[in-house]
């Protein structure tokens, strides 16, 4: 039985649905670029009312299925030396390495413990000052001012058995690396509303002048997805493309100065490696010299090993918006949230783990 709410829901989503209808008049496809865009227009049931001649497209959103194979290798192997501990977000937990996961290895002994944020890392680290303790900072610009300030408090506190293994990524270069192949083809972007809380809409721009490329930032709400939809279904049908933010309640054009004042103190740009889409030039974030004593890398000398992916597993295509977890061969067969093979079955933001939860047709 329905709950009051969603009918409520349902009663202001149906103009909004006849105003989407009126306003694809030519096919229109769209990628939505953030893992909780992906997992809100599944759990909504978004695709299954969607307008014929609109398709979405699930793009490279979601942190932990872009963490690289390699990455995920170093992760579980400094997991398992002596004296060290590491801190993460739940989502990392199980994600497959060449040799297991975090899971494993916290079977066997290594110390891995789930945090809501970096800050409960720092409190661990406290707490226990004969280990190190690494938190891994897997994200994008969203997560990035928590790990900025906790380096900051871990600083001025004299914490000396905390770092930060940074993975951290930002989000404009990988969508102008899409943007760039040939194989991917779409008419507009919807803009992550995490994301664009700290970077602004603004950050956009460049890639609506440079690709004529209809770009809206929108909020998860059902009402907010659809209006995020009419605009760029407006913009692709009157071919005046640009950047739009129907999610003015969170985001500004300029962002959150203050976050980007603090990421800038802490972190500066870097070549990152992205699963399924290579190294991309500028598009991660390394901790600066001058804090250089709250870098893993440095601290532990680390080296990523090379890693090939799973064979078979197509989460690299899946994020580059080419295929959909349909195509994959492993998907609910060997592939499953039970047994995932690759990240993007593990991921609450994962494409493959919306497809399994909700039905490729929700």
């Amino acid at each position: 039985m329905k709950h009051l709410d969603e009918y409520r829901d349902l009663e202001l989503v149906k103009p909004l649905l006849e105003e989407l209808k009126c306003s694809v008049t030519k096919p229109l496809r769209v990628m939505e670029v953030c893992g909780s865009h992906t997992m809100a227009i599944f759990r909504n049931g978004i695709r299954s009312i969607l307008p014929e001649g609109l398709e979405l497209v699930s793009g490279p959103g979601c942190p932990v299925c872009v963490t690289s194979a390699p990455h995920m290798d170093a992760f579980i192997s400094m997991a398992d030396k002596p004296g060290v501990r590491v801190a993460i977000f739940g989502d990392l937990f199980r994600v497959p390495g060449t040799n297991g996961s975090l899971a494993n290895a916290s079977s066997r002994g290594a110390k891995v413990d789930i945090v809501y944020s970096p800050m409960d890392a720092l409190e661990i680290a406290k707490k226990n000052p004969d280990q190190l303790m690494v938190f891994l900072g897997v994200g994008f610009e969203t997560t990035t001012p928590g790990i900025a300030a906790t380096i900051m408090a871990a600083k001025v506190q004299g914490v000396k058995n905390f770092v930060v293994f940074s993975t951290q990524k930002t989000m404009p270069p990988p969508l102008i690396a899409l943007l760039d192949d040939p194989e991917l083809k779409i008419d507009g972007l919807l803009c992550p509303g995490h994301v664009s809380s700290i970077i602004g809409a603004g950050a956009y721009e460049p890639l609506a002048q440079k690709y004529g490329l209809a770009c809206v930032v929108a909020g998860f709400e059902t009402a907010d997805l659809i209006k995020g939809l009419i605009s760029l279904a407006n913009q692709v049908s009157s071919g005046e493309v640009k950047v739009e933010n129907v999610y003015p309640r969170v985001v500004s054009w300029e962002g959150n100065q203050r976050a980007q004042s603090m990421v800038y103190e802490i972190f500066e740009p870097a070549d990152m490696e992205w699963r399924g889409l290579g190294v991309i030039p500028q598009s991660g974030l390394k901790i600066r010299d001058k804090y250089k004593e709250f870098d893993a890398q440095v601290r532990l000398e680390i080296e990523l090993p090379e890693v090939e992916e799973a064979k078979g597993c197509m989460c690299g295509q899946i994020l580059k918006g080419i295929n959909t977890p349909m195509d994959c061969p492993l998907y609910a067969k060997r592939c499953s949230p039970a047994n995932p093979i690759g990240p993007c079955m593990v991921s609450s933001e994962g494409t493959c783990a919306a497809y399994y939860k909700y039905g490729q047709d929700s």
